[in-house]
C-alpha cells in the first residue's frame, strides 16, 4: 500500500527531492525538478524579500564588491522567486537582489518555482547554511523556526541541513541566553565556548555583567566557568550580633 502523500505542514524539499536535499540548489538550477515552472529576466522593483530569510546582517562591502562586479558582468546565477499576489516572493539569491539593486539594474535573472511556505523556509535555511553566510545567532533561531513549522527533531533537522545533533543541540541553547548577550554572540564579541556557562544563569543582568567582563578583560572560557560556579554557590548566611543584656550601655 502507498504511503500517504504529505501535504501543507511538514511537506518539505523532500517531498520533491527525496532525500538528497542537499544539492536541491543546484538541481533547481539545472532544471531538474518538475517544479521549476520558467526562467525570465524580472524587474528588480517587483521581487520582494523572502519572508522567512534567517540572515539578518549583510555585509555592506562584500555587497559593494558584488554590485561592482554585477555591474561589469551582470548576474550569472538566477534568483529564485515564486509568484505572489503582488509581483513575485524571493526564495534564495537575496545578496544578488540587493547587489542588483546597488547597481543600478532594472532587471535580474529568475527561476520561477512552484513553493509552499514551509519548502520557502527550508530552502532560504539550506542556501544560508551551505553557503557559511549565516553568523551562530542567526543559524540558531534558523533552526528553531524550521523545527517549530515543519515538526522536526533535531535528529532528523541534522540530517537536512548535514551537521551533528549535537551541533544542532548547542547552537538551539544558545537562544536561552538573554537578547543582550546574543547580540554580542552575533557579532562575534563572544565565543560558544564563553558562553555556553551563563546558559545556566537565572539572572539575565548577571549574565550580561559577566559577558562584558569577558569582551573587556579578554578572559578564558575556564575563567568565565570558574566565575560562573562561585556565583551560583549560595552565599554563607551572616550571623546576626546577639547582644550580651548584662553589659551596661
Amino acid at each position: 500500500m502507498a504511503a500517504p502523500r504529505k501535504t501543507g505542514l511538514g511537506r518539505g524539499l523532500d517531498a520533491i527531492f527525496g532525500e538528497g536535499v542537499e544539492n536541491v540548489l543546484e538541481d533547481i538550477q539545472a532544471g531538474k525538478t518538475e517544479h521549476v515552472s520558467s526562467k525570465t529576466e524580472l524587474p528588480v522593483s517587483e521581487v520582494r524579500a523572502n519572508p522567512y530569510q534567517p540572515r539578518k546582517v549583510f555585509d555592506d562591502e562584500k555587497l559593494k564588491e558584488l554590485a561592482s562586479s554585477i555591474k561589469e558582468h551582470g548576474v550569472f546565477t538566477p534568483i529564485l522567486v515564486r509568484k505572489s499576489v503582488h509581483g513575485y516572493e524571493l526564495i534564495a539569491g537575496e545578496r544578488r537582489l540587493r547587489a542588483s539593486k546597488l547597481a543600478g539594474k532594472e532587471t535580474i535573472p529568475a527561476i520561477l518555482v512552484e513553493f509552499n511556505d514551509e519548502q520557502m523556509m527550508e530552502i532560504a535555511l539550506l542556501e544560508n547554511i551551505q553557503r557559511e553566510d549565516l553568523n551562530i545567532m542567526e543559524e540558531a533561531a534558523a533552526y528553531s523556526k524550521l523545527m517549530e513549522r515543519m515538526g522536526y527533531t533535531q535528529e532528523r533537522l541534522a540530517e537536512r541541513v548535514g551537521k551533528s545533533r549535537v551541533h544542532i543541540a548547542n547552537t538551539i541553547r544558545l537562544l536561552k541566553l538573554p537578547a543582550s548577550v546574543q547580540q554580542l554572540v552575533a557579532e562575534a564579541k563572544l565565543s560558544q565556548g564563553h558562553v555556553r556557562p551563563l546558559i545556566t544563569l537565572e539572572d539575565e543582568g548577571l549574565a550580561y555583567d559577566i559577558a562584558m567582563k569577558i569582551v573587556d578583560e579578554g578572559l578564558s572560557v575556564r575563567a568565565v566557568e570558574k566565575i560562573v560556579r562561585d556565583a551560583k554557590e549560595p552565599k554563607p548566611a551572616k550571623k546576626e550580633k546577639v547582644k550580651d543584656h548584662n553589659l551596661i550601655y
